[in-house]
């Protein structure tokens, strides 16, 4: 067995999902468990390299988490051969060219989604990812979750007989920063700066319809900037032009039907931050980020509409919760493993950048649904 180090830039690092969920929960939580192991024995270890704007950001994250190497210098970490890996989770309007720069310097490339801010811009990346013959992916991490993958158990087992509709509730009251601080950056709701939540949400919708439900054939979008102003980090307020909510429907090849709400300005009645709901001809599912509860045909209710009387059926009592039986990691840190093989041992990758691509030509068609109020096609992509 022998030790593969592997030098991993990450540059927008400094930001809440940099630090939270790739440099904490997965990077360094990969190194505390002695690397990621293969099929052949060997433990491949990644080595992060941070990169930013901000030094004293990067000087302190990495004091704080014991990581030796830091630079405002993208170029000087890109011409270190020991570094093969570079990844990008800065805003998504500066993820082109930085990333167009790793590649052109011959690096694995991982990027964040959305990968770009417009789908000519993310094909971009995919044609000139696969012209170099650099190994690429994007994150799709609300697969790796705990609540999907149960979903996934279900519909591989045949659990739901033929899929009719699929019910998706996203979104939580993100304050306007007046009265309570806000828990979003405030260029989430700047056009100029590749907000909205249309093109943040549908590049999720799109991987996880197309791997779970099947591919899209068309839909239809109604989104909306229901907050126009907000205050921003500094105290400052500012015009939140960009959309902060989005219903749409999206109708698959295979005749399912799938809706989708996006908002940050609904207060959560709900299990989760995240609900679908999944409903067929021989059960019922509704899964969070973690849990899932089911239904089965046998124990399904019979209701009857009788507004005169008090509801006799305690609905939520008729379902049943899915066991854990199996152990479940970081969602983030399963797919940077699977990254970090693929680059190393050439294991399967099927997350790239084309992948990337698709969830933003969804949300672009999303808005030209919104903006035109029709149904729009989906065409499959010109790679």
């Amino acid at each position: 067995m022998a030790e593969v180090a592997i030098g991993v830039i990450l540059n927008g690092v400094t930001g809440r999902m940099g630090t939270n969920q790739h440099l904490i929960r997965s990077i360094l939580a990969i190194r505390e468990q002695g690397g990621v192991a293969t099929d052949d024995g060997d433990q491949i270890m990644p080595e992060p390299v941070l990169v930013g704007r901000n030094a004293d950001k990067l000087q302190r994250l990495s004091a704080a988490h014991n990581v030796g190497k830091w630079t405002t210098n993208l170029d000087e970490a890109l011409s270190d051969e020991h570094n093969h890996i570079y990844f990008d989770a800065l805003a998504t309007n500066l993820r082109t060219p930085n990333t167009l720069k790793a590649i052109a310097a011959g690096k694995a490339v991982y990027c964040e989604k959305p990968t770009a801010p417009n789908t000519d811009a993310a094909l971009q990346l995919a044609r000139a990812a696969m012209e170099m013959g650099v190994k690429n992916g994007v994150v799709q991490d609300k697969l790796f979750l705990p609540g999907l993958l149960k979903l996934k158990y279900l519909i591989d087992t045949g659990f739901f007989g033929r899929i009719l509709a699929v019910r998706g509730e996203f979104g939580y009251w993100v304050f306007d920063g007046k009265d309570q601080p806000a828990q979003r950056p405030s260029w989430n709701y700047k056009k100029a700066e590749s907000g909205g939540i249309v093109l943040d949400m549908f590049a999720h919708w799109r991987y996880v319809i197309d791997n779970l439900f099947g591919p899209v054939k068309r839909l239809s979008c109604i989104a909306a900037t229901h907050l126009p102003q907000r205050v921003n980090e500094q105290g400052a307020l500012y015009d939140a032009d960009a959309d902060d909510a989005a219903y749409a429907t999206f109708e698959l090849e295979n005749g399912i039907i799938c809706h989708f709400n996006s908002s940050w300005c609904v207060r959560v009645r709900r299990d989760d931050l995240l609900t679908i709901q999944v409903d067929g001809t021989r059960g019922s599912a509704v899964a969070g980020l973690r849990e899932c509860a089911v239904q089965g045909d046998a124990y399904t209710p019979k209701p009857v509409w009788n507004p005169d009387i008090p509801q006799p059926i305690a609905f939520f009592d008729v379902w049943e919760w899915m066991p854990d039986n199996h152990p479940y990691d970081n969602a983030f840190k399963i797919e940077w493993e699977m990254f970090l093989r693929h680059v190393v041992k050439d294991a399967p990758f099927p997350h790239t950048l084309v992948e990337g691509a698709k969830g933003v030509q969804l949300a672009e068609l999303g808005y030209q649904a919104w903006r035109e109020r029709r149904w729009v096609d989906v065409p499959a992509l010109d790679v």
